[in-house]
């Protein structure tokens, strides 16, 4: 284990914690399976399906993050990561395992044993049932003509003939 790569993670999410140690671990696993480095622009992209703390390893290991649009997050609350090489084509999504019996252990005991296990131990390693998404696009902004906030336009919505935000915009449903 890169134990100064651990650190760095740990000083960029602020404590050390079962959730960044799977975080750790599924980068090891993409930078093992796939190859990848550091992405200085939109070379990966991950995916995260949970916004927990690994997450926040993958930003510091991966360089992939929301400014860049190479951070993706698919709330579907799964400890998983999608990793795409935009160079390569290369893809690999990484599944958290179910827990088998570490319930039982601490914070402390439960995070050395995630540091401490393999990679094929800990997760399922998918071909992801999703593409690889375009890179990030520029858009213009548009003013909300009810707050006067700016926003992108492909955020803002028609509402009584007029250009609206999403926090000023009023949903209709009739229940379907």
């Amino acid at each position: 284990m890169d134990q100064q790569l651990w650190q760095k993670c740990v000083e960029f999410h602020g404590h050390e914690c079962p959730g960044l140690a799977i975080g750790f671990k599924a980068c090891e696993a993409a930078k093992k399976k796939l190859g990848i480095g550091f992405s200085k622009d939109e070379e990966i992209v991950c995916i995260t399906e949970s916004d927990a703390c690994g997450v926040d390893a993958v930003q510091v290991i991966t360089g992939c993050t929301l400014g860049k649009g190479n951070l993706i997050y698919r709330g579907t609350g799964k400890n998983a990561y999608t990793f795409f090489c935009r160079d390569t084509g290369q893809k690999l999504r990484v599944v958290l395992k179910p827990d088998n019996g570490s319930k039982d252990l601490s914070r402390a005991e439960r995070q050395q044993a995630i540091l401490k296990s393999s990679v094929e131990e800990l997760f399922e390693f998918k071909n992801p049932s999703f593409d690889l998404p375009e890179k990030a696009r520029l858009f213009n902004t548009l003013i909300c003509e009810k707050c006067g906030e700016g926003a992108p336009e492909h955020k803002m919505r028609i509402m009584d003939d007029k250009k609206v935000c999403i926090d000023c915009f009023k949903d209709y449903s009739r229940g379907w």
